[in-house]
C-alpha cells in the first residue's frame, strides 16, 4: 500500500495533467463554457421549485435554496462516482501501452468532476441573495461537508472502478442505486416527513448527511454537531480504505479484462 503514496509524489505532475485535461474537455466546443455550470443548476432549481412549491414551500423555509443545495450535492456525487467508475475502462489503451499508477484514473476523474461541481455551487450565491438570506461566518463551515463529499466520492469511486472492469453491467445497477440515493436524500421534501422507524437507514446514506450539513451552514446559520463530523470522517475513512484495498488487490488483473 505504500506504493500508492510513493507513486503519488513521483507521478503527481501526470495526475495534475489528467485533471486539467478532463476539465478542458468538459467545456471544449461549448459556447457558454463555464457559465453553463452555473446556469444548469439554476434552471433545474427553478423547475423543481415550480413543481414542488405548492406541496412543500409552506413547510420548508427558503425553499429555493433548500432544493438547490440538495440538487447540487447529489449531482456532484453522481457525476464524480459515475466518471470514476468508468475511468479504468476508458483509459484501457493507455494502461496497455505505458506504466501509469492505475488509481490515478479514478482519482483524476473525482478531482476534475469535483472541481466542476464547485463552480456550479456559485449558483447558490444569487439564490441566497434573492431569498433574503444573510451571509455570515457560519457559511464558511460548508467546506467541511464538501470535503467529506470528496472523500465519500473517492472511496466509492475506487470501489466502483474496480468492479466495473470485471462486471460491465454495474453501470445499470448503479444507475438504479443513484435513483434510490436521490429519493433518500430529502432533496425536495422536508426531512420531518421521514418516519422515525426508517430514519436510521436514511442516515446511512452519506449524501443525506452532507446535504443536511450544507443546509445547516447556509440556511439555518448553525454548525453541525461534532458527532456528525466524526461519523462522516469515520464513514469516509472506511470507504476509502475498502476502495484502496480492493483496487490494490485487483489492479494487476485489469489488463486481462480491458
Amino acid at each position: 500500500m505504500n506504493t500508492y503514496f510513493l507513486n503519488f509524489f513521483k507521478y503527481k505532475d501526470l495526475l495534475f495533467e489528467l485533471v486539467r485535461k478532463d476539465i478542458k474537455l468538459k467545456y471544449r466546443n461549448s459556447f457558454l463554457g463555464l457559465i453553463w455550470s452555473i446556469l444548469n443548476p439554476l434552471m433545474f432549481m427553478i423547475v423543481l421549485t415550480v413543481i414542488f412549491s405548492q406541496l412543500f414551500s409552506t413547510t420548508i423555509e427558503h425553499f429555493a435554496v433548500y432544493v438547490l443545495t440538495g440538487r447540487l450535492i447529489y449531482v456532484c456525487f453522481s457525476e464524480t462516482t459515475n466518471f470514476a467508475m468508468q475511468s479504468i475502462f476508458a483509459n484501457a489503451s493507455l494502461i496497455k501501452k505505458v506504466y501509469v499508477p492505475k488509481y490515478f484514473f479514478p482519482l483524476s476523474k473525482v478531482c476534475s468532476s469535483f472541481a466542476n461541481s464547485l463552480l456550479s455551487m456559485i449558483s447558490i450565491i444569487p439564490v441566497m441573495l434573492f431569498s433574503d438570506l444573510h451571509f455570515t461566518w457560519v457559511n464558511i463551515m460548508i467546506v467541511f461537508p464538501l470535503f467529506y463529499l470528496f472523500l465519500f466520492s473517492l472511496g466509492i469511486g475506487l470501489i466502483l472502478s474496480t468492479i466495473y472492469v470485471f462486471f460491465r453491467d454495474l453501470q445499470h445497477i448503479y444507475s438504479l442505486a443513484l435513483v434510490i440515493v436521490m429519493y433518500a436524500s430529502a432533496i425536495f421534501y422536508p426531512v420531518d416527513i421521514i418516519p422515525d422507524k426508517i430514519m436510521p437507514f436514511i442516515q446511512l446514506n452519506p449524501i443525506f448527511l452532507i446535504v443536511e450539513m450544507v443546509r445547516e451552514s447556509l440556511i439555518y446559520n448553525s454548525t453541525s454537531a461534532l458527532s456528525t463530523h466524526l461519523f462522516c470522517i469515520g464513514y469516509a475513512g472506511v470507504l476509502i480504505l475498502i476502495g484502496l484495498f480492493t483496487f490494490y488487490k485487483k489492479q494487476d488483473k485489469f489488463i486481462f479484462y480491458l
